[in-house]
C-alpha cells in the first residue's frame, strides 16, 4: 500500500518540478526581453575650422574634415596660362636668334658696307629696343632666312639675309642680302666681288 502511494505521488512531484522549471525559464525569457543592452556612446564631431577661426593648435581624431568645394573657376584662367606660355616661348626663341652669330655677322657686314651706310648713315643698329628677327635660323639643315629692321643716322630700313647649305661638307652659300627702306624701295647689297660671307 505504501508502494503504491509513493508511486502515484512521484509523477506529481515530477510534473510540478517540470512546470516550475517552465515558469522560471519564462520568467528568465520576460526578464531578458524586458532588459536593455547598455547604448555605444556616441562619438561627437567636433566642427571643422572655419575660414575666420583661429589656427589649429592641435589634432584631434575625431575632428570633422572640412567640406571641398567644388569651384571650377580655375578653368577660366587655362586660356591665359597658354597664352603667357606660347608669348614666353616666343622670347625666347627671338631673343636665340638676336644673340646668333649670324645676326651679328650681318649688322657687321652693314656697318662695313658702303651702300648701306650711304642709305642709313653711320651707327647701324636695331631699330628696335627689343629687336624682333622674323623667318627660319636653322644652321643643323643648312637654312637661314632671316629679316629684321635696322636704323642709322640718316635712316631706316629692313635687312633681309638668305643663305642656304646644299650639303652637310659644304660651305653657306649666301643667296640674298638686300635692304628695303621705308618707302619701299629693295637695294641689293650681294655682289659677287664683294660678298662679305663669302668663303676664300
Amino acid at each position: 500500500m505504501l508502494l503504491r502511494t509513493s508511486l502515484s505521488k512521484r509523477p506529481q512531484s515530477i510534473n510540478s518540478l517540470l512546470r516550475n522549471h517552465q515558469t522560471c525559464s519564462n520568467t528568465s525569457t520576460v526578464t531578458t526581453s524586458r532588459t536593455t543592452l547598455p547604448k555605444q556612446p556616441r562619438r561627437t564631431l567636433i566642427p571643422a575650422p572655419g575660414p575666420n577661426t583661429g589656427p589649429i593648435l592641435e589634432r584631434r581624431a575625431d575632428r570633422e574634415l572640412p567640406e571641398i568645394q567644388s569651384n571650377r573657376g580655375w578653368l577660366k584662367t587655362i586660356p591665359i596660362f597658354v597664352v603667357t606660355v606660347g608669348a614666353a616661348m616666343l622670347g625666347i626663341f627671338n631673343y636665340q636668334k638676336s644673340t646668333s652669330s649670324v645676326v651679328s655677322s650681318t649688322l657687321y657686314a652693314l656697318r662695313t658696307s658702303p651702300q648701306a651706310r650711304e642709305i642709313l648713315g653711320d651707327e647701324i643698329y636695331f631699330a628696335q629696343q627689343i629687336p624682333w628677327i622674323s623667318g627660319e635660323m636653322n644652321q643643323l639643315h643648312g637654312r637661314i632666312d632671316i629679316s629684321f629692321w635696322v636704323k642709322g643716322t640718316k635712316g631706316q630700313g629692313k635687312m633681309r639675309f638668305k643663305s642656304v647649305r646644299p650639303d652637310r661638307m659644304s660651305y653657306f652659300r649666301t643667296e640674298e642680302w638686300s635692304l628695303e627702306t621705308e618707302d619701299g624701295t629693295v637695294v641689293q647689297l650681294l655682289d659677287s666681288d664683294t660678298d662679305p660671307f663669302r668663303k676664300e
